[in-house]
């Protein structure tokens, strides 16, 4: 029999990022290496994938924490690790103060019902053999809470995330994409979690139905009192609906913030070309603006550049440091600290600007 898991000592709240109450999620120096195995019939490793690297940060109660950057930064990898989806190869994730990474599936499994999961693609994620009421009532049957009135409980959820409870008898194919997403955030929502990791909710969607859904899960949160980790690349719908941001580049956090402070002065390089990449409804600010453009592609995540990940792209080291500056890049891996700008930030030469 395996024994009960036992509750960790809680760690304490990072400096400088911010927060109210409690933090429910603490997550620190998370590291996912994936092994590079060799081809033909005796397979060996030859290298590793990294990942995620040394990653921390802290998920208060009643907050939406952003998790942004380009594709292959790690987003979703490291919600998959914290829900215990994939292995961490090191670090601490703790929900309530409870270690996870050490956790069994049998010793995790009372824990999925606080700590739910909706996933990028509504066309995917639901099973088309399923009705949309098997659908939503799936997580309480696994969890053996399927009773007498659960038939009410699954039409509550369907009209909580504006969807008609008569349709339960519908397969998911008969609904739009946008209503398809609603009824995955109803079956993430049946065990009533406390921590909701959404992994790109939005981004298969028209723009026309996203306002639709984020204003949703908006609602949601409100009314009963959830902490979402909000993953996502499209920093225009982070501006929306995150008050925290934490920006990743390369298996790395380079920046994190609060919304309204990241996106009016970014510190890092990187956040800055992503800010100022953000288009302006107004014709004549938009044409003033400054931007910021940065050249070439992500670096191999197998060889990852040395000191700085960023360095290779960075419009600063290519023409606005000397020859010692750029030698700290190359050679120091810029921590993640409060640099005078009242935000961590992960550059050796950090300076906030004024983009919008």
């Amino acid at each position: 029999m395996t024994a009960p898991a036992q509750a960790a000592t809680p760690l304490p709240p990072l400096p400088g990022h911010g927060g109210t109450g409690k933090p429910v999620l603490q997550v620190r120096d998370l590291v996912k290496h994936f092994p590079v195995m060799s081809k033909g019939v005796v397979r060996r490793r030859v290298g590793e994938v990294h990942a995620v690297c040394g990653v921390s940060f802290d998920l208060y109660e009643n907050e939406t924490l952003g998790l942004v950057g380009e594709s292959g930064s790690g987003k979703t990898t490291i919600s998959r690790t914290v829900l215990g989806l994939e292995r961490a190869t090191a670090g601490q994730v703790r929900y309530q103060g409870r270690e996870l990474t050490e956790l069994s599936r049998r010793q995790m499994r009372p824990l999925r019902r606080e700590l739910q999961i909706v996933f990028q693609d509504p066309y995917a994620s639901l099973d088309p053999r399923m009705t949309v009421h098997e659908i939503v009532a799936e997580p309480l049957r696994i969890h053996g809470r399927y009773g007498s009135g659960a038939g009410a409980e699954v039409s509550e959820l369907l009209r909580l995330v504006g969807l008609n409870p008569e349709h339960g008898n519908r397969f998911a194919h008969e609904f739009s994409g946008g209503q398809r997403q609603r009824i995955g955030i109803a079956r993430a929502l049946a065990l009533r979690p406390k921590v909701v990791i959404l992994d790109e909710p939005v981004s298969a969607l028209d723009v026309s139905i996203q306002a639709g859904v984020l204003n949703l899960l908006m609602d949601l949160q409100s009314e009963l009192g959830l902490s979402f980790l909000f993953v996502a690349h499209d920093l225009s719908v982070m501006r929306h609906v995150a008050g925290r941001v934490a920006v990743m580049y390369l298996g790395r956090l380079v920046e994190i913030a609060p919304a309204r402070q990241l996106f009016a002065r970014p510190a890092h390089p990187y956040t800055q070309a992503l800010v100022s990449a953000i288009p302006l409804p107004d014709p004549r600010k938009e044409r003033a603006r400054k931007r910021i453009t940065i050249q070439g592609d992500v670096p191999s995540p197998v060889r990852p550049p040395s000191g700085c990940r960023f360095r290779t792209r960075c419009p600063k080291f290519a023409g606005q440091l000397t020859d010692s500056e750029r030698t700290s890049c190359v050679e120091e891996v810029p921590a993640l600290v409060d640099r005078g700008g009242g935000n961590p930030v992960a550059c050796h030469y950090a300076e906030s600007v004024e983009l919008l």
